[in-house]
């Protein structure tokens, strides 16, 4: 990245720099942040403090002016007191290649002017490890919201993968493993004694921790699954004209809450970070045409899915469907991310959606239909509910299973539905022009929302239609984990896209967005530092493009780290 010049003589004490350059390659880390961009800007505005600190000296006395011609690097180490947010060691100034007591002189100068080239430098592209992810989100403070959703399958993956490496978040796995192990014990496991234990055991024995604390399970722990034979060729050159570029338009609104960012430490603490295109292509295959009979797929389908994950068509379905088997642990950290990023912008007075799918229960937010959870019972939903700030749930029409509407009013969650309840559920019939109940729980919704319930429900019904129904992704796998977790992801997309162009028009819905961009064709060419995508110009085009969804997309893990971008034409 390259930044404009710092500041001027008056903003910096004297100090006058004709030329900057600003450069910021992340080195490991597993998020560039919501704002890549602001990275620069924060070195800027950090850089008149730091060298008026570093010349306080020579800028205290009344000498001449010197001025240095030879360029000058500058070495900052993001963490200071000046990068909002952060609590790492304060930040380090280092000066090469020019000694600057030489060239400064004896007499301390009144005033310093000197041409620099100024570099937060770093080393090549780092491999993508779980530990970053988990630092990350200890950092924000969500890690032990995330460990609350995760089942013990990933805790025990992770904890192992975290071992060594970070033994702080892999103790806070293990203390949440024995906090579930010890079902009424008096005494909760301490994270703190955890991770000096683990600071001092080697890997072997803190393993054998991991199984003594959490019994018999399928295979042994932190072992990965089978993977399928054969490999997937990676494409590295050339162009393509896709069907549908709406895959490639995902890519933008994941990338904002950090879920892109999130794929690759995801999937390297399960040791699956080389299969990361085969997660892209079941992403795409949910956004793309209908499955005909459930499993067979388009040709052009199976080509704008292969482009998407940067591979040669086809993706064959064999690794898939074993992807699918092996990347179970990992796929609850991915769904973790994402809901608990939309459970942050969620406003507590507006209400949730819940509907039933067949195999679970989907929890989305109202406003906008985005995607929070899909879980298998009610009991599972609650840890969303209450990070959303326990606001109203309009449960829709769906097949619900056997008693949620029961489990909902004994976790006094005020309901209100149109679904007839079973023999024995505590409800209350509504006077209302439809049948309609509310559970009767100390804190009931609002009748107002008795109105709006019909529109929320046609526009989940319709999402669940087109993204669950007709579209599958892994149609031959045993499991549908994967099946729901791009479900989710795909979802999330379209509901961003759709808030962003359409939200000041009409009420924003995934739905319109699927169709709207379903057969808006691109020409993707492949260059060995970046994938460029252009769409044809037009009315959709400048859409995109006004709404800010056709921004460069950095460190696209699926494509060896390239930077996805965007053009007319």
């Amino acid at each position: 990245m390259t930044g404009p010049p710092a500041r001027t003589a008056e903003e910096t004490g004297g100090i006058t720099v004709h030329r900057c350059t600003v450069t910021v390659v992340r080195r490991g880390g597993w998020s560039w942040g919501p704002d890549p961009r602001a990275l620069v800007q924060n070195v800027i505005d950090t850089l008149p403090e730091l060298l008026a600190d570093h010349f306080a000296q020579q800028l205290a006395g009344d000498g001449p002016d010197v001025e240095i011609t030879e360029p000058v690097t500058v070495t900052v180490r993001p963490g200071g007191p000046g990068w909002p947010g952060r609590t790492r060691a304060p930040t380090e100034v280092r000066f090469a290649p020019v000694p600057l007591a030489e060239a400064l002189g004896e007499e301390p100068p009144g005033a310093v002017s000197f041409e620099e080239s100024f570099a937060a430098t770093a080393g090549p592209r780092a491999e993508p490890v779980a530990a970053a992810l988990f630092g990350e989100l200890a950092e924000r403070g969500e890690l032990d919201a995330l460990i609350a959703l995760l089942p013990e399958e990933s805790l025990r993956a992770y904890a192992l993968a975290l071992l060594g490496a970070d033994d702080a978040a892999a103790a806070h796995l293990l203390a949440e493993l024995v906090r579930r192990a010890r079902t009424g014990g008096p005494v909760e496991p301490q994270p703190g004694h955890l991770a000096a234990y683990l600071g001092s055991a080697g890997r072997e024995e803190a393993a054998r921790l991991v199984r003594s604390l959490t019994g018999p399970h399928d295979r042994a722990a932190g072992e990965p699954a089978p993977r399928a034979g054969g490999t997937v060729a990676a494409r590295a050159g050339g162009e393509v004209r896709v069907r549908s570029a709406l895959p490639f338009l995902l890519a933008g609104p994941l990338a904002r809450i950090g879920y892109l960012d999130a794929i690759g430490p995801a999937l390297a603490g399960v040791e699956l970070a080389e299969e990361a295109p085969l997660f892209a292509a079941a992403l795409a295959y949910k956004v793309l045409g209908a499955t005909a009979r459930g499993w067979r797929r388009g040709e052009q389908d199976s080509e704008a899915a292969a482009a998407f994950a940067g591979l040669e068509p086809p993706v064959p379905e064999e690794r898939l469907t074993a992807f699918a088997r092996a990347v179970r642990p990992a796929l609850p950290v991915l769904d973790g991310v994402l809901a608990l990023s939309v459970c942050r912008g969620h406003d507590p007075a507006d209400p949730l959606l819940l509907t039933g799918t067949g195999d679970g229960l989907l929890l989305v937010d109202a406003q906008g239909v985005f995607p929070i959870a899909w879980a298998a019972d009610t009991a599972a939903l609650l840890p969303y509910w209450r990070e959303c700030g326990r606001p109203p749930v309009l449960v829709c029409d769906g097949p619900l299973p056997p008693g949620s509407l029961r489990e909902l009013a004994s976790a006094d969650v005020p309901f209100l539905t149109g679904v007839r309840p079973l023999r024995g559920d505590p409800v209350a019939r509504l006077p209302w022009r439809t049948p309609l109940w509310t559970g009767t729980t100390r804190r009931r919704p609002d009748p107002r929302l008795a109105a709006e319930l019909p529109g929320h429900a046609d526009r989940l019904a319709g999402l669940v239609t087109a993204l669950v129904t007709e579209r599958r992704a892994v149609p031959l796998a045993r499991d549908a984990a994967l099946e729901r977790t791009v479900t989710l992801a795909a979802a999330l997309g379209l509901s961003t896209i759709a808030w962003t162009l359409w939200r000041d028009r009409e009420i924003p819905d995934p739905l319109p967005a699927l169709n709207r961009f379903a057969d808006l064709e691109a020409t993707v060419r492949f260059e060995p530092a970046a994938v460029r995508v252009r769409v044809p110009m037009g009315r959709r085009h400048a859409d995109l493009l006004r709404g800010g969804l056709l921004a460069d997309v950095p460190d696209v893990v699926w494509l060896g780290g390239r930077t996805l971008t965007f053009s007319g034409g």
